[in-house]
């Protein structure tokens, strides 16, 4: 028996929720994924660890910038084609 996946998301969607309800300390349950993310910009931009710190944290955040950026304007344009699809 198959779930169909309006369901399956929404029961996804209610478990997280019972998660989140359930934590103390948000900053600190999401703490290593964000240490995570800043050390893939970091070897990104440095992967030779050669650079000053205050240089790397400053290429990595423009590093950040352009990924996220990115996102954005890959969202934009699947909107955009889902909207064209419609008419």
């Amino acid at each position: 028996m198959s779930i169909p996946p309006t369901e399956l998301r929404l029961a996804r969607r209610k478990a997280a929720e019972i998660s989140w309800s359930n934590t103390s300390d948000p900053t600190a349950r999401t703490e290593p994924g964000r240490r995570a993310a800043a050390e893939r910009f970091e070897k990104q931009v440095d992967p030779e660890g050669k650079l000053p710190p205050a240089e790397r944290a400053r290429r990595a955040e423009h590093a950040r910038r352009a990924y996220f950026t990115d996102l954005a304007l890959k969202s934009a344009k699947a909107r955009r084609a889902r909207k064209a699809a419609k008419r």
